[in-house]
């Protein structure tokens, strides 16, 4: 048996998920890490290194990314999302990867409201999107900051982003969403441990 078999044994049996969580500096990605976990939003500081948040998480096989709440208990399942939130200030990029091993989904936050920027965002999602290690994590994409007036929607951003030009064989999608509202995040969310669980865990 190898090591990779394993790894997936263990990752069935605990329903872990890491989950790496990245983006250009001010994108948002923190205050999305606290508004899913239910933290308070009010005062956000820049991330000059990264944090590590370990969330536990619920999802409705049959409501699929849909965000709605399900009321059947025998169809939800648990699980147990570990989401490292690097920072995205130009100094640090370069160390982004050393938090790639054994990631099993990617979100890439954007701010819909910052179109001087797509051109860099772009730039560094294809470039990320290059390293081995990431090749098979599900890819979320979040238009963030929808709430602002003016801000590109997720047809746009793809557009911007080039998204149509990726690998087709990775598993990626975009949600528009706001981390100040917390509109579109549950849906999202759900999108992506739905797409990881059907790779990485055996029905049982």
């Amino acid at each position: 048996m190898g090591l990779l078999s394993i790894i997936r044994k263990i990752k069935r049996r605990e329903k872990e998920m890491r989950i790496l969580i990245v983006g250009l500096d001010n994108s948002g990605k923190t205050t999305i890490v606290l508004r899913i976990n239910g933290e308070d939003t009010s005062v956000i500081s820049p991330t000059l290194g990264f944090n590590i948040k370990t969330i536990k998480y619920q999802r409705c096989s049959l409501c699929k990314d849909k965000g709605a709440p399900c009321e059947d208990t025998r169809h939800v399942q648990d699980y147990c999302l570990n989401i490292w939130d690097i920072g995205g200030q130009k100094t640090i990029r370069s160390y982004w990867r050393n938090y790639f091993e054994q990631t099993d989904g990617l979100v890439w936050v954007v701010d819909s409201s910052d179109d001087r920027r797509l051109n860099d965002c772009r730039l560094e999602l294809h470039n990320l999107l290059k390293e081995e290690r990431l090749a098979g994590a599900s890819l979320l994409i979040l238009a963030n900051k929808q709430d602002i007036q003016g801000a590109l929607s997720p047809t746009e951003i793809t557009k911007m982003l080039k998204l149509e030009d990726l690998d087709t064989n990775r598993h990626w999608k975009i949600f528009g969403c706001s981390a100040y509202t917390g509109e579109g995040l549950l849906e999202a969310f759900n999108w992506l441990v739905g797409d990881i669980a059907s790779r990485i865990y055996v029905l049982e």
